[in-house]
């Protein structure tokens, strides 16, 4: 039952950042979730910055939970261990989130940046390969169709970080990005759909004993 716990925290994770980025956006006048990362919600200075923390620490938990439930679920299943130590990594990170907040556009336009901006980007990118070790680990892990799954997870992060990627310096520039918030919460919504599906398999099946 324990075990089914931690598992159930990587549904209600997901679950709860999507709520996150409902409501949160509504607090900040004028922001624009199409057109405006998630990043800028914890901006220095972002009158949502203060609310987004902890409700973010909230959903890092319960992530680092799930990662500790898929430990327990792979015993000398050395793929799925993996996959479990990726998203505990990825937990335990998110953590420094708070201490990394990016400066707002119009801040970076003028030359703001501090070392909390390039420790920002230093961050999204380790998180976007932990969670890439993951899905990929976990690709392995599994019969076909989770295999494909993944896969196909894998392909949308890799495209749509790209696009992403794009619209970062227009972001430092406080240019138009009319479509960078679509972009990144696409990414960000096909990990969260991942996380739950991996969730459910884990959740319907006995624990893997198998070795590989």
């Amino acid at each position: 039952m324990l075990r089914k716990s931690f598992l159930l925290c990587g549904i209600i994770s997901s679950l709860f950042y999507v709520a996150m980025n409902i409501f949160v956006p509504l607090l900040f006048k004028g922001y624009n979730s199409a057109s405006q990362t998630v990043s800028e919600l914890s901006a220095i200075g972002a009158p949502t910055r203060t609310l987004w923390i902890p409700l973010g620490t909230v959903y890092t938990l319960l992530v680092i939970a799930f990662g500790w439930g898929i430990l327990q679920s792979g015993e000398r299943n050395r793929r799925l261990r993996a996959v479990g130590f990726l998203i505990f990594a990825y937990g335990i990170i998110s953590l420094i989130w708070p201490f990394a907040p990016m400066h707002q556009r119009e801040t970076l336009a003028v030359g703001g940046q501090t070392l909390t901006d390039t420790m920002h980007i230093v961050l999204a990118v380790v998180t976007v390969l932990l969670m890439a070790m993951a899905i990929g680990f976990g690709a392995a892990s599994f019969g076909k169709q989770f295999r494909n799954y993944s896969i196909a997870t894998i392909l949308i992060l890799l495209a749509f970080g790209a696009l992403t990627g794009l619209d970062a310096p227009k972001v430092s520039a406080n240019l138009p990005t009319p479509w960078a918030g679509i972009w990144e919460r696409i990414n960000i919504g096909v990990f969260l759909l991942w996380v739950m599906v991996l969730a459910v398999v884990l959740l319907r099946s006995r624990k893997t004993n198998r070795s590989y």
